[in-house]
């Protein structure tokens, strides 16, 4: 035994070290394992429910535009674009009308990462 009373590297009966607190170390790093899983998992899902979100958010402003170069409703296709896609709290990146049929891309920066969709609408062919 040594002068401190500390027992921790004591050789047994069996002339094995003790392993006290190994179990503690491993349950502790099994609970830290577990949490940064769970973030990754988290995240992973939160980017994919943002992707829905946007690739909505493009169908609705391509509808909008769409609806808007027939003449459904009042006003400039792009604009009315870019107001469903800042409804949607995302930002219209490109549009385009030829004819009845618009095309738009709309984004969204998501956990530093951004987030594109595109869509197209207009009467069928």
């Amino acid at each position: 035994m040594s002068a401190c009373g500390d027992t921790a590297n004591v050789p047994d009966v069996a002339g094995e070290s003790s392993q006290r607190g190994a179990g503690s170390i491993l349950a502790l790093a099994l609970l830290a394992a577990t949490v940064l899983l769970t973030t990754l998992v988290v995240s992973v899902l939160a980017l994919l429910a943002a992707g829905r979100s946007v690739a909505n958010a493009a169908d609705a402003a391509a509808l909008a535009a769409a609806d808007t170069a027939s003449g459904a409703i009042a006003g400039y296709p792009c604009e009315a674009a870019r107001a469903v896609a800042s409804l949607n709290e995302t930002a219209l990146t490109r549009c385009s009308v030829t004819g009845l049929i618009a095309s738009v891309s709309v984004g969204l920066r998501v956990q530093g990462i951004d987030i594109f969709a595109n869509a197209r609408a207009g009467p069928p062919p």
